[in-house]
């Protein structure tokens, strides 16, 4: 479970395709690994990723065929600036909402402007999210838990300040560019009890 307040942004050293998945390389930047054991998740642009080995300037992950193909990770080059947030602890400030790591569609940028000190952001989501995503409502991109300013059919928008433009990759995004998104916990659950009442 990870709160979707970005605690580094790290990097990508190697892709090492592995019969049809992949493993990857990163640089943790200023993470701070020292606590990290292997088999621990890690965030990486929101998805929960293990670290299934430990190196001087970071962690190595694998990624499955699976989640390839649910992410924007099969886009990741050597280079690419990744956000990164360790698994949270029992006594850790929760600070952002609950995040799961686990990626419910890729998102898109369709326009970005500055708002004063700060920048917004509209983004367009899979069709099948839109119901997912409320006004003032929580949603996590790329790892980053942030609150839904407007919503209008399936895309959406968020206000970015300073301090989350400079130690987050929103500073990278360009109008096109993808990103992960994941819905809040909360909405899915109250959807399925709500389906699991109807049946009965």
């Amino acid at each position: 479970m990870f709160t979707g307040i970005v605690s580094a942004i790290g990097k990508i050293l190697e892709l090492e395709p592995r019969q049809g998945d992949l493993r990857l390389t990163f640089f943790s930047g200023g993470l701070g690994i020292e606590d990290v054991h292997l088999g621990d998740s890690i965030s990486c642009n929101g998805v929960c990723l293990t670290a299934v080995e430990l190196t001087e300037q970071g962690f190595i992950a694998d990624v499955s065929v699976e989640t390839l193909s649910l992410t924007t990770i099969g886009d990741w080059q050597v280079g690419s600036r990744i956000n990164l947030e360790k698994a949270m602890q029992a006594s850790d400030r929760f600070g952002g909402h609950m995040v799961s790591g686990h990626v419910d569609g890729i998102g898109e940028v369709v326009a970005l402007h500055e708002d004063a000190r700060s920048w917004r952001f509209r983004f367009k989501a899979p069709k099948q999210l839109a119901k997912y995503i409320a006004q003032k409502g929580s949603i996590t991109v790329d790892g980053t838990s942030l609150t839904v300013n407007t919503v209008e059919n399936n895309e959406f928008e968020v206000n970015i300040v300073p301090h989350t433009m400079l130690h987050t990759v929103f500073g990278d995004y360009q109008k096109g560019t993808e990103v992960n998104l994941e819905v809040d916990l909360i909405a899915r659950y109250l959807e399925r009890l709500t389906a699991v009442d109807n049946e009965q």
